[in-house]
């Protein structure tokens, strides 16, 4: 695993909101496919920007009121924050290079 953040309500403004480098948000589940397909991803992505890009992880069912906040419907859902605003979002689960696509101009 790497150094991916957990999200709960209690951290969200902390962790996301008023962080100072772009933040990409994993909204998933356990019993979800598609979204263990990612992770690995993810994990390898939060090691090689650390310092420059945040990943953070929000488990729908532990912290269903994070999803619902952002109308997360379907999961995986990837969500950038840059400066405390949502400006971008893929959902399903996508290649690396997508991934990258969606940070690659904020960092």
């Amino acid at each position: 695993m790497g150094a991916e953040v957990i999200l709960t309500k209690d951290n969200f403004e902390t962790e996301v909101i008023n962080s100072d480098i772009p933040v990409i948000i994993d909204y998933w589940a356990e019993w979800c496919v598609p979204c263990k397909m990612i992770g690995p991803v993810l994990a390898e992505i939060s090691e090689e920007y650390k310092g420059k890009l945040k990943v953070a992880k929000v488990n729908v069912d532990e912290a269903g009121e994070l999803a619902s906040e952002y109308n997360i419907i379907s999961i995986p859902t990837l969500m950038v924050f840059n400066k405390g605003e949502a400006v971008k979002q893929q959902v399903g689960a996508v290649s690396r290079d997508v991934i990258e696509g969606l940070f690659k101009d904020l960092i």
